[in-house]
């Protein structure tokens, strides 16, 4: 369970993902680029900044997975693509040390309020392989999740709009972007997980080489055998893109940087 609940850590992150009773901070405001003063006379209204990024447009990030020496173990992917309808976010883990490999894949897709219809997750582990998908009927309010050889489907009651752990992170970055902190709700990561954010104020820290001014915000993660504490830093774009996960471990801490 510890390594699932690590996944998941990783998952939220690179996205996704709180106290129920936490204390709200003040929101945090996007300072918006001076304008260009007019040319005397003119009444020309300035060029407004094009904003990029979820939910602004569809879109595509990397990151160095990092061993607590700073060794890089791999890569990690997550994108984001928009239709009329709905979101489909991906991200794949591709990692390993000698001897043993990580292939991971998720792929969510969900409503344009970001509530999950589908979850898709396949790993492998060395030699280990797993597979699975799980579908929300939001109308009955369940979720069905079925093994990737058919065999043992289960279901469960969820809410009418649960978020499976990929849509969650984009989720919490849509609700940093107005200024919200995301409430504490069920995360769908197969098995169902209780998430809780608490905001812990603004850090810098060092991406590519250069100091970014960042939102730091704990995430905890408790499942039905797992408890797991991480940190997640935001940029302060209008994206509030996630540009640091870091997760401790036993011999130290395990990370993933966004590559610019």
């Amino acid at each position: 369970m510890k390594k699932i609940a690590l996944r998941l850590a990783v998952l939220l992150g690179a996205g996704l993902t709180f106290h129920a009773a936490f204390s709200q901070p003040a929101p945090v405001r996007i300072t918006p680029p001076p304008k260009p003063a007019a040319a005397s006379g003119s009444h020309a209204k300035p060029a407004q900044p094009v904003l990029k990024g979820f939910p602004f447009t569809n879109e595509s990030l990397s990151y160095a997975v990092n061993w607590p020496s700073g060794l890089s173990l791999g890569e990690a992917h997550m994108s984001a693509t928009g239709t009329p309808a709905a979101w489909k976010f991906d991200f794949t883990l591709d990692a390993a040390i000698p001897g043993f490999a990580v292939k991971d894949s998720f792929e969510s897709v969900a409503t344009k309020d970001l509530c999950s219809q589908t979850f898709h997750k396949n790993t492998s582990h060395g030699s280990k392989k797993h597979g699975e998908t799980v579908t929300i009927d939001q109308a009955e309010g369940t979720a069905t999740r079925t093994p990737s050889n058919g065999v043992g489907a289960s279901k469960s009651n969820v809410s009418s709009c649960v978020r499976d752990a990929l849509a969650f992170l984009f989720y919490a970055r849509r609700e940093l972007g107005q200024g919200r902190m995301p409430v504490a709700q069920e995360i769908i990561f197969g098995a169902t997980y209780n998430g809780s954010f608490e905001y812990s104020g603004a850090a810098t820290i060092t991406v590519d080489n250069k100091a970014v001014v960042t939102d730091k915000i704990i995430c905890h993660i408790r499942g039905p055998a797992s408890d797991i504490t991480f940190e997640v830093y935001f940029d302060r774009d209008a994206a509030r893109t996630p540009v640091s996960v870091r997760v401790p471990l036993a011999m130290g801490k395990f990370s993933l940087e966004l590559i610019r």
